[in-house]
C-alpha cells in the first residue's frame, strides 16, 4: 500500500523531543527520514534515562522509529560536502538547535536556498521574534511561558506543569503540519520556504480557551463555571481551575471504590445539561429534576460543590469501570482515570496500533506509542529506531558515493 508521504525526503537535524516528534510523525506517514548524528555520539537521548546498559534508551527509541541514521562530522570539510549533497537531494531540513546554531555551522537560509531552492527549512525554537528569541527553552519553560502553568493546578497552590508534553511533542506536531502545508504550497510555487514553530506559540495555541477566558473575565469580572464561583474571588488574570472542565458542561474528578489504596481509582464525571434527569435518577436524587435550585444549568452553577459531593457518594460505591458501564447506558459523559500500566495493558489500544510492541536488536522487545493519526489508505507500520550510523553507507550509496569514496570519508573522520 502506498504511503501518504512516499517520495518525500526529510533531512532530520533534530534531537531530544520536539524535533524528533515531528520527524517521526512524518516517517510514520511515509516520508524517508534521514537522521543526521555526530559520529560516536549521536542524539544525546540515546544515553539519557538509560534502563539497559549499552542499549539506546527508551527516550530515544520511542521518538525515532521508522528513520534511517547517518553519521556526519560537519566540522570536517569532507563532512560538509556530504551534507551539501544531502541538502541537494532532500525536500525538507528539520532542526531544533539552539537559536543561531545552524547559521554558525555555515548553513544559513541563503546557503541552503542556493544549494536547493526547493528546500523547506523547518525549525522549532523556544520563542518567536521578540525579546526572548535567543533564549534556550525546554518543556516546562514552554509550558510556563505559554500560559499553561499559570492556569493549571488548584487555586490554593502554586502553578503546575502538566504531564502531557505540550511544549515539546505539542510543538513537534504543529511543525509537522507546517511542513506538510509548505510541501503542498511548493507544488504550485516551485519554491521552498522557512517554517517556524515556536514552543511558546504552540503551548498558547493549546491553551486558547484560557485566552478566551481572560477576555471574558476582563469584561464580566467573574466566570460561573470556575470553582471560585460563587464563594471565591476573581483577580485580574485567569485563575487555576483545578479539575473543572473549562467549558460549558461542569465536570469533576470523583473518587471511586478502592480510592484509599489505588491512586487512580477515580472517574471524570460531567453533568451535561441534556442528561441531568438521568444523573439524578442514577444517584437517587429524582427530586432534583424539578427542584428550582437544581432544575436549570444556571441554577446548578450555584450548587456545583454539593452536587459533585453527592455524586461522589454514589461513585465511591462502584469501581471506575462499574461506574462507566452504568453511566454509559444513559449517555452520561464520563471517563476513567487510567494509569500508564492500565493503558499499556489495554487490548483495544494494541489492536488499533495506538500501543505497539517493537523488537530492538540490543534492548529486545519494548512498548511504544504508535501513530495517533489513522489514514484508511496509508496504514502505519512502526519499525524500530536506527542504531547510530546504521544507514550511513546505504544513504551515501544512494547519493552516488562509491565504496572507495565512503572508505575515504571514514578514514578522514567525516562520517
Amino acid at each position: 500500500m502506498s504511503k501518504a508521504l512516499n517520495g518525500v525526503r526529510i533531512l532530520d537535524f533534530t534531537h531530544v523531543q520536539s524535533g524528533p516528534t515531528c520527524t517521526q510523525l512524518l516517517a510514520w506517514l511515509g516520508a524517508d527520514v534521514i537522521k543526521v548524528e555526530r559520529p560516536g555520539e549521536g542524539d544525546a537521548t540515546r544515553g539519557q534515562l538509560r534502563d539497559i546498559p549499552g542499549a539506546d534508551s527508551l527516550y530515544f527509541t520511542m521518538l525515532n522509529h521508522n528513520k534511517r541514521s547517518v553519521t556526519i562530522n560537519t566540522k570536517k570539510p569532507e563532512g560538509k560536502g556530504v551534507l551539501d549533497d544531502l541538502i541537494r537531494h532532500c525536500d525538507v531540513l528539520v532542526e531544533n538547535f539552539a537559536p543561531g546554531a545552524l547559521d554558525r555551522m555555515g548553513y544559513t537560509w541563503e546557503h541552503i536556498n542556493e544549494l536547493n531552492p526547493r528546500m523547506i527549512v523547518a525549525s522549532v525554537k523556544g520563542f518567536g521574534p521578540g525579546p526572548y528569541e535567543d533564549c534556550k527553552v525546554y518543556e516546562n519553560v514552554a509550558q510556563c511561558a505559554g500560559g499553561s502553568a499559570s492556569t493549571t493546578g488548584f487555586d490554593d497552590g502554586p502553578p503546575m506543569v502538566t504531564g502531557a508534553q505540550i511544549g515539546d511533542s505539542g510543538t513537534g506536531l504543529h511543525l509537522a503540519l507546517g511542513i506538510v502545508a509548505a510541501l503542498f504550497q511548493r507544488t504550485s510555487s516551485g519554491r521552498g520556504q522557512k517554517v517556524l514553530a515556536p514552543m511558546q506559540d504552540a503551548v498558547l495555541n493549546l491553551c486558547r480557551v484560557k485566552l478566551r477566558d481572560q477576555q471574558r473575565l476582563e469584561r464580566t469580572h467573574t466566570m460561573h463555571e470556575y470553582p471560585q464561583y460563587p464563594d471565591g474571588k476573581f483577580g485580574e488574570a485567569v485563575p487555576r481551575a483545578g479539575n473543572a472542565s473549562g467549558g460549558g458542561q461542569p465536570g469533576a474528578i470523583l473518587k471511586c471504590k478502592g480510592w484509599e489504596t489505588d491512586p487512580n481509582a477515580y472517574i471524570y464525571f460531567i453533568t451535561q445539561a441534556a442528561v441531568w434527569p438521568a444523573v439524578c435518577k442514577v444517584i437517587g436524587e429524582e427530586g432534583w429534576i424539578t427542584d428550582d435550585a437544581y432544575a436549570t444549568p444556571q441554577a446548578r452553577l450555584l450548587h456545583l460543590k454539593p452536587i459533585f459531593r453527592r455524586i461522589e457518594e454514589w461513585t465511591m460505591t462502584k469501581t471506575k469501570f462499574e461506574a462507566m458501564d452504568i453511566l454509559n447506558k444513559y449517555d452520561i459523559p464520563c471517563g476513567p482515570i487510567l494509569s500508564m500500566k492500565e493503558i499499556a495493558e489495554e487490548p483495544a489500544l494494541r489492536a488499533t496500533g495506538t500501543i505497539v510492541e517493537v523488537d530492538h536488536p540490543v534492548r529486545g522487545k519494548y512498548l511504544t506509542v504508535g501513530n495517533p493519526i489513522k489514514l484508511s489508505d496509508s496504514a502505519t507500520e512502526v519499525t524500530r529506531s536506527p542504531l547510530l550510523g546504521e544507514h550511513t553507507e546505504d544513504v551515501l550509496g544512494q547519493l552516488g558515493y562509491s565504496s572507495e569514496a565512503i572508505a575515504k570519508l571514514r578514514a578522514a573522520g567525516a562520517v
